[in-house]
């Protein structure tokens, strides 16, 4: 049996760079569990999404790692619909709902194609101390003591944030892989999202992703980590009410793959957090196919 699959990079900078992905538009085969986690490995991306009907949404998305399923992945999400946009399936100032594992999330596609996918709300969760991380990460810990907490968020996925100093520190790191597995699985997350302010351009920060736990060394744009990290820098007064509508966030420099991931908040009149948005566009559009025995 052929399966169709598209592959594409999510959150692009122009034509270079971004996170590439996998994506079954219609399983319209009924593809079974088994089968959609051989085609994710068959394609080796960090994830890969397969697209269904649903009762619930417009759509259910299920995404695959090359080792396991998760709940939610946003850059294969962006990929999923920036790919639809591409062939004519989904329109510009338009909003679809998905269903997945993370609950029922709202897509919209802005003018120009950018695709954005709402998250679920922050939960600011346990802190973990600068002495148990740096031997993970190959620097000593009082680099890692910038008055920020290393602390677990979730918008939908459970991440440990780590701010950095500086962007010479941040590229200076050197993942224990084997460590980063260890304490992601003692703490049930999927992975490190590193982060400086140290940037050249304006933007909010820029960040390193590193989730071996699910066979991904590094990742270099990731739209669910992001959309943590600003709930994060919000909630710890790092951007204020007027800086949180649309920033940025650089990615996969470290990786000589460029990514521009755009993140919003939007806030109910006494500043809580009533939305997280993530988006971006994507690029190298290619279509194949992997044969099921």
């Amino acid at each position: 049996m052929n399966v169709e699959v598209y592959t594409l990079n999510a959150f692009a900078k122009g034509e270079q760079g971004g996170n590439p992905a996998g994506v079954v538009l219609k399983n319209d085969l009924s593809l079974d569990v088994a089968e959609m986690q051989f085609i994710a490995k068959e394609l080796g991306y960090s994830e890969t999404a397969f697209m269904e009907k649903s009762l619930l949404a417009d759509y259910i998305i299920r995404y695959f790692t090359p080792v396991s399923e998760v709940d939610l992945c946003g850059h294969a999400t962006i990929a999923a619909f920036g790919l639809m946009h591409s062939l004519g399936l989904a329109k510009e100032e338009t909003s679809y709902t998905i269903e997945t594992k993370a609950g029922i999330l709202d897509v919209d596609i802005s003018s120009g194609g950018l695709v954005y996918l709402s998250q679920a709300l922050p939960q600011f969760l346990e802190r973990i101390s600068c002495e148990e991380i740096a031997p993970s990460l190959g620097i000593d810990a009082k680099n890692l003591e910038t008055g920020l907490p290393i602390q677990i968020v979730s918008t939908g996925l459970r991440d440990i944030l780590i701010p950095i100093r500086s962007r010479k520190l941040l590229n200076e790191v050197q993942p224990n892989f084997d460590s980063i597995t260890a304490i992601s699985e003692k703490y049930d997350v999927i992975g490190y999202h590193l982060f400086t302010m140290d940037t050249p351009d304006g933007a909010a920060a820029e960040c390193r992703n590193f989730a071996p736990l699910y066979d991904i060394p590094e990742e270099s744009a990731t739209g669910t980590s992001n959309g943590a990290l600003l709930s994060y820098l919000y909630h710890h007064g790092k951007r204020s009410l007027r800086e949180v509508e649309q920033v940025v966030f650089r990615q996969g420099y470290s990786m000589d793959c460029p990514s521009e991931i755009k993140a919003g908040l939007r806030l109910s009149e006494s500043g809580e957090i009533n939305q997280v948005l993530v988006g971006g566009a994507v690029a190298c559009i290619e279509r194949r196919n992997i044969i099921l025995s």
